[in-house]
């Protein structure tokens, strides 16, 4: 074959000269099912910063770091051990065992001859392991669970090893029947807004209110979205569900428009997925355009993690979006760790506190932190909103220091549309 004809996983295996995926999986299941009188685990590893090594050292010294890796797991590949170098900085391996902490060492050692590599800065190889259950269980599958495992740890320096587990698999179990139950959950009108009022914490008048996804489940009942947002922000059909619920409030805004009731804006939720949908920005000014909503009646919310990737194009459509009409919300300001920079650089309009900045507001130091963050948004033009309200001393506190509007469990709980109708009619 010739070099120019090579598929991107030859090219691996022609700089390591281990086994391709496809050869590691056949060859894999093959051994597993010719021993069974022999206990055998796979090793996936990945190093969670390797594209700095070609970044910031060169592509030449990301090669010899592939090399000397090869090197090292090449001592473990015998008669009934194979190694494989999947793709870029993902290697696998397939090893009997006779005791659990073989592995542990193992995988110990790994990392150990990996830290003595000559590098300017440290890297963070992340392994996972899966033991095989049975004689049966197909080398791909192990493969699929010990990078589940990988994945639970990857990048978080304390952790050097994981092996896949009962609740791993109950997770992954979980996230298979919920990405095959939201796709008819959609079609049969299961993903439905509910409404957390915003109030005046001086009036509690309704001032606004936020949008938030449910899933009535016609078994499950009620499914909260922490249960399936993650899930859905992974294989990407948050999107779509997102997309159900911006319908559902621009609908909602344009009947009582027509119907000649009362109005006020209602936030939704920009999930940090749109930063890859091209078409993200066009669906919203169709749907304004289409229902007849004029866009100062809706809030984009969006969290620090929505700017994360894809910044300077997360950035431009934003601006575009924000010049049609629609005013932009900063949600769970003071949780992440660009959250300053994002204030300064990105056109929000409006920022949300978290609630952990007045869970224990009773405390001098907090009371100290809140007066000074809300005296710099003030001073920066931003509208403040104060999320998790949810007793009577928050409430004074904020008020005297001229914070007015809220969302929390002291007023309102997000509720079905025809309820929030039913309150903001009263």
């Amino acid at each position: 074959m010739s070099p120019h004809n090579l598929t991107p996983e030859n090219k691996l295996t022609r700089i390591t000269g281990l086994l391709s995926r496809h050869d590691f999986h056949h060859m894999g299941t093959e051994i597993i099912r010719s021993n069974p009188d022999h206990q055998f685990a796979i090793l996936v590893m990945d190093i969670a910063n390797f594209k700095s090594v070609n970044v910031l050292c060169s592509r030449q010294k990301g090669d010899e770091l592939l090399i000397y890796i090869a090197d090292f797991l090449r001592n473990y590949w015998n008669g009934l051990a194979l190694v494989s170098h999947f793709r870029a900085d993902t290697f696998a391996m397939l090893i009997p065992f006779t005791d659990k902490q073989e592995l542990a060492d193992l995988a110990l050692a790994i990392h150990d001859h990996i830290d003595a590599f000559d590098l300017p800065f440290k890297i963070l190889p992340s392994i996972g392991i899966c033991i095989a259950p049975s004689p049966d269980t197909p080398a791909n599958n192990m493969c699929d669970y010990a990078t589940m495992a990988m994945k639970s740890i990857k990048g978080k320096f304390y952790a050097k090893y994981a092996f896949f587990d009962e609740s791993m698999f109950n997770q992954l179990l979980e996230e298979k029947q919920i990405e095959n139950e939201i796709i008819n959950g959609i079609k049969a009108n299961q993903i439905q807004a509910y409404i957390q009022p915003k109030v005046d914490m001086r009036t509690r008048e309704i001032v606004g209110g936020e949008a938030l996804v449910r899933w009535l489940h016609p078994t499950a009942g009620v499914i909260s979205p922490g249960r399936f947002i993650p899930i859905l922000e992974k294989n990407g059909l948050i999107i779509e569900v997102d997309f159900v619920v911006w319908t559902q409030v621009f609908s909602w805004i344009s009947d009582r428009l027509k119907a000649g009731k009362r109005v006020v804006p209602i936030s939704i939720n920009i999930s940090r997925m749109h930063a890859y949908d091209p078409v993200f920005k066009d669906r919203l000014i169709r749907l304004s355009r289409e229902y007849e909503v004029p866009p100062s009646l809706v809030i984009l919310e969006l969290t620090e993690s929505a700017f994360l990737s894809n910044t300077s194009i997360m950035y431009k459509r934003m601006v575009e979006l924000r010049d049609y009409g629609f005013s932009l919300s900063m949600d769970d300001f003071g949780t992440g760790y660009s959250t300053m920079t994002m204030l300064k650089d990105q056109p929000v309009n409006e920022v949300k506190i978290d609630k952990g900045f007045i869970d224990n507001i009773e405390d001098t130091h907090a009371q100290v932190i809140l007066n000074n963050i809300t005296s710099m948004l003030k001073q920066l033009n931003k509208k403040i909103i104060v999320e998790g309200v949810e007793t009577p001393f928050q409430q004074d506190f904020l008020v005297e220091h001229d914070c007015y509007n809220a969302q929390g469990f002291l007023y309102h709980k997000p509720m079905p549309v025809a309820e929030y109708e039913k309150l903001l009619d009263s």
